[in-house]
């Protein structure tokens, strides 16, 4: 399968850590309760991937994550006939699985899938909650507890990848963003185990970067990128080398642009 899936069957004891920023996970508990869809929008890197396994294992069910790219096909999200043995059998992909098993499929950046895939989508964000799979002649209903989760980075989308109106109105959405200060610290902390002294001249690093989006760089520094830094810090690297590596290389191939970051890091860090 060309559609990156990952399956997770961890239980709510062993939540991936997620701390909320507004009411997110009332939200989305109602709409599972309610068998309606969640389109999650925000920037990458700023924990929409982590709030889907956080919930996945809070309510209990299988998540399907499938990584969206513009290969993907309706046909890696149902199945195909593959060879195996010397016969042709039929193998479920991870949307068919997640809607036989009453799973949670979450498509992630769901905007860079063919165009095919969004319609594949329809008949499972409305009332019906069916997969007709035309190859085996099926229509599947949804078992109880299937529900669909997509992802997209409004902000980096150009006019050819947008989702249509269409589609986007069938889901309920959640706009996330990168955490306020306070709340990054936090997080950063939690997942690196950085002394918190030095975790917030990270973010206050992470701040200003991101203040430069749309000047000289196309994306800020996402929250990942900040806790790679602290954790590298956490295991013994140079405060300068870490901060390189995990927040300026990744950010640009620019020099100059690179230059600025790091007069801009050594500002921060003195």
């Amino acid at each position: 399968m060309n559609a990156h899936a990952k399956t997770n069957r961890k239980g709510a004891a062993d939540a991936p850590f997620y701390l909320p920023g507004a009411d997110e996970i009332a939200v989305f508990e109602a709409a599972a309760a309610n068998d309606l869809p969640v389109l999650l929008k925000g920037p990458t890197g700023c924990g929409k991937t982590r709030f889907v396994a956080h919930m996945a294992a809070r309510l209990g069910r299988p998540l399907y994550t499938v990584a969206c790219h513009d290969d993907l096909s309706a046909a890696d999200l149902i199945g195909r006939y593959l060879l195996k043995g010397g016969e042709t059998v039929w193998t479920d992909g991870p949307l068919t699985r997640a809607v036989r098993e009453g799973a949670i499929c979450y498509l992630d950046e769901v905007v860079e899938a063919r165009k095919d895939v969004t319609v594949v989508l329809h008949p499972l964000t409305d009332d019906r909650r069916i997969l007709p799979i035309d190859r085996t002649g099926e229509e599947l209903e949804a078992a109880p507890g299937f529900m669909l989760v997509a992802s997209y980075n409004p902000g980096y989308q150009n006019i050819l990848k947008t989702l249509k109106p269409s589609t986007r109105q069938r889901f309920l959405a959640l706009e996330f963003d990168f955490p306020e200060p306070a709340r990054e610290i936090e997080i950063v902390a939690r997942e690196s185990g950085l002394d918190r002294d030095r975790v917030t001249a990270l973010v206050r690093l992470a701040g200003k970067i991101r203040g430069l989006k749309g000047q000289d760089l196309e994306e800020g520094v996402s929250t990942r990128l900040v806790v790679y830094a602290a954790s590298l810090i956490q295991q013994g690297m140079g405060v300068d080398r870490a901060i390189e590596a995990a927040m300026i290389e990744s950010l640009t191939d620019d020099a100059d642009t690179k230059r600025g970051l790091r007069d801009l890091a050594a500002a921060v860090f003195g």
